[in-house]
């Protein structure tokens, strides 16, 4: 990708403002990567529809912010990689690499998006650290299992449906977190009823504000603590078509 990201920080003191309103507090070198990030979001949506956030401010809040609500969920999680489920344009896989310093596996099944992130992921020089894939969820449960310390999802499923995708890739004591808007109780107590199923515990929900009334945010953590009672990843469709829980 010919840009010379280098020039590109002039949107660092604004997202540090932004990040500050969560008193999420990162070095130069992260806050100045995160900004580019957003900046060739915006250049490549103009050409491969990735977004329908299309300015540097709403990105700022709801794409960067919103993913970095995630990282404290990070906090009681084992030491490893982690999966990003249905990627996107690469929230809030890429955000979450560059803060925390994990390796990461960014998946999403639609090749475009897919291929634009490895772009981004090239630009920003992160290609040693995070991995991209558009392979389906239920094949690299069956090739990684039990690999990674931690699998998140942003806006991609019902809950239980995330609760089925990410129990084969987790390693025991590993995380879930699931970042929803405002989900109904009856999707809540589904999950729950998976989770027993997948051998997960439901263990926090955190909720948020995003500021200037942008929106409500809930971040939901399970941890794998068990076994599944039933043979997991099942045949590709399954956990859509036939959830568990319901």
């Amino acid at each position: 990708m010919s840009i010379e990201l280098e020039q590109r920080c002039e949107g660092a003191e604004f997202l540090r403002t932004v990040l500050s309103t969560s008193n999420i507090n990162l070095s130069d070198d992260a806050t100045c990567k995160l900004a580019q990030h957003l900046q060739l979001v915006i250049d490549k949506n103009r050409t491969v529809n990735l977004t329908r956030i299309d300015g540097f401010e709403d990105g700022a809040y709801l794409h960067v912010l919103d993913s970095l609500l995630l990282i404290s969920a990070f906090a009681d999680a084992p030491a490893g990689p982690f999966v990003d489920v249905g990627t996107g344009a690469g929230f809030p896989g890429i955000p979450l690499a560059i803060a925390t310093g994990r390796k990461a596996l960014l998946v999403d099944s639609v090749g475009k998006k897919a291929a634009a992130v490895e772009e981004f992921v090239q630009a920003l020089g992160l290609d040693k650290q995070v991995e991209v894939s558009n392979a389906r969820i239920e094949e690299l449960g069956r090739l990684r299992r039990g690999r990674y310390a931690v699998v998140t999802a942003r806006a991609v499923a019902q809950t239980n449906v995330l609760v089925e995708y990410a129990t084969p890739l987790l390693k025991k004591g590993g995380r879930l977190v699931v970042a929803k808007a405002r989900p109904a109780e009856e999707e809540i107590e589904a999950a729950q009823r998976a989770a027993r199923i997948c051998g997960l515990k439901y263990v926090s929900r955190e909720t948020f504000e995003l500021p200037d009334d942008r929106g409500h945010r809930e971040v939901l953590s399970f941890e794998r603590v068990g076994n599944p009672s039933v043979k997991l990843p099942r045949a590709v469709g399954m956990a859509q078509h036939h959830p568990l829980g319901v």
